[in-house]
């Protein structure tokens, strides 16, 4: 068996481990949180959310051995073409997307299923930086040259995911900076854009709060922020029902599909799917572990990173797993009310479609990473030039 899965499966076994403990998770929650709402709506068969999810799931472990099996260097041919895509899918969504809770974030494919054009933006953008990055190494300080270009593309995928998606676009801006600052960018240009996103920011809170009706999604923003803010339980209907979860669960959980709060919880299976865990499974065997899984993932690719003889795969591998840990933190804050309501699922355990087969792309990238490291006989191997990683040629530091 062993041999079969070395054989087969390359790159970081923890990382292929990682994924197999999430889709466990997964499956698990998605049924409990789901049943009642398919025994409802779909004449009694408590199995077909599940069957849905489970599909999705299979199609994304299918996604991420693919893509584990491709070399990076074809990502770096595809970055620019990919963001080119992302930036007219984005403006496409704003204007003649699915609208779905009063946020147009959705574009529908053939067969009724929806696609978040953002999960496609996100991936597009780390892949431009780290091959920006990489190629600008020897002017990785120059404003012009370097930073610049960056940071329209930045700007521009962030403006257009905002409307629609606050949490979203304040991931992207962060992920891009933390890419662009481990890229060893000056960190004197970091904090001016910085300055300018937090005065954004603030005009964008004056306007919501003044006149919620001129953005999109002001309304509902104002009253997230208002609710988190006043603590009470009447009018932070989510925040609470995920709280009498949370401590319902306790440190041993009420076991599975026992929970409660599925019934009470707007969106149990996705944005609150994290509480529903820790209810079932208690904090012990749920809530730390899932929270603990994510972190070593983030260590995991850390090392892929250390082990990267080259600046683009080590910043793409480091870009994708930042950007999906972060937004597993973040999706965990919000179920035990550290933070206001986003709207962020946990990546790769809250039900979904394509959101599921593009955190699998992402991950098979960084395995494909991984997998390149193990492999010291590559041509392009022998290629590599000598001095320390980062401080390559820019013809040789992709």
């Amino acid at each position: 068996m062993r041999e079969f899965l070395a054989r087969y499966f390359k790159g970081d076994p923890v990382i292929w481990a990682i994924i197999v403990i999430l889709s466990l998770y997964s499956l698990l929650a998605v049924y409990s949180s789901t049943g009642t709402l398919a025994y409802k709506f779909h004449g009694g068969n408590t199995f077909y959310y599940l069957l849905r999810h489970s599909m999705f799931l299979v199609l994304g472990l299918f996604v991420t051995y693919l893509l584990h099996l491709v070399h990076y260097k074809y990502y770096i041919r595809l970055a620019r073409l990919f963001l080119y895509i992302s930036v007219f899918l984005l403006a496409f969504t704003l204007i003649l997307g699915t609208s779905l809770n009063s946020a147009t974030r959705w574009i529908t494919l053939p067969g009724g299923l929806t696609f978040q054009t953002s999960d496609f933006a996100k991936l597009a953008l780390i892949m431009y930086l780290a091959k920006h990055l990489s190629q600008n190494q020897d002017n990785i300080k120059d404003y012009e040259i370097t930073y610049k270009p960056m940071i329209r593309w930045v700007a521009a995928i962030v403006i257009l995911i905002l409307p629609a998606n606050f949490s979203t676009a304040a991931i992207v801006f962060i992920t891009a900076a933390v890419i662009m600052f481990v890229g060893r960018v000056d960190v004197k240009h970091l904090f001016r854009t910085f300055g300018i996103g937090l005065a954004g920011v603030f005009l964008i809170g004056i306007i919501i709060f003044n006149f919620p009706n001129i953005l999109p999604r002001g309304e509902t923003w104002k009253g997230r922020i208002e609710n988190f803010s006043s603590g009470d339980s009447e009018t932070n209907f989510q925040a609470e029902q995920a709280i009498i979860a949370v401590v319902d669960g306790g440190f041993i959980g009420k076991g599975p599909g026992n929970s409660s709060q599925r019934n009470f919880l707007p969106h149990p299976y996705s944005d609150f799917i994290y509480a529903i865990i820790i209810e079932e499974y208690g904090i012990i065997l749920g809530g730390i572990p899932i929270l603990l899984l994510y972190l070593y993932l983030l260590f995991r690719a850390g090392i892929v990173v250390r082990k990267s003889s080259r600046t683009f795969p080590a910043l793409l591998a480091f870009g994708l797993a930042f950007s999906l840990v972060f937004q597993g933190m973040i999706n965990m804050a919000v179920n035990v009310n550290l933070i206001p309501v986003t709207g962020q699922t946990l990546p790769f355990v809250s039900m979904g479609g394509t959101s599921i087969v593009f955190t699998s792309g992402a991950l098979g990238i960084i395995l494909s990473i991984s997998r390149t490291n193990q492999n010291s006989t590559e041509n392009d191997t022998a290629t590599e030039p000598s001095g320390e990683p980062g401080k390559e040629t820019a013809e040789g530091n992709n």
